[in-house]
């Protein structure tokens, strides 16, 4: 996996509050280092192809938002500038830092 990537510590934001239980948080950590496996297994061409992946996350994030809700928490304001940061670092990381931060959160039906 991407050296910078290994080092980033994910959702810091979201592990730095208490009302983010670590749990939770650690799936959507994962679904942040599945998505950077499927760019290197995927390599997109061009932002479209980019876009198309992190939808899939995107998807996976707001499936998230009942395991949240069940520990008393949500995916609201903070945690979804948080998930927007990671996106974003994800997409420079693998050589797309031109990427649109709305485009990369987009929840879209293709």
């Amino acid at each position: 996996m991407n050296q910078q990537v290994l080092g980033h510590a994910f959702l810091k934001g979201m592990y730095d509050d208490a009302y983010f239980p670590d749990h939770v948080v650690d799936r959507g950590r994962a679904v942040l280092l599945g998505l950077c496996e499927r760019i290197e297994a995927e390599q997109p061409p061009d932002l479209a192809a980019l876009y198309a992946l992190t939808e899939v996350a995107t998807q996976e994030f707001n499936a998230l938002e009942a395991e949240f809700e069940a520990v008393g928490s949500e995916i609201e304001t903070v945690a979804r500038e948080v998930i927007a940061e990671d996106f974003c670092f994800v997409a420079a990381a693998y050589g797309f830092a031109e990427a649109d931060v709305e485009e990369l959160i987009a929840a879209r039906d293709w």
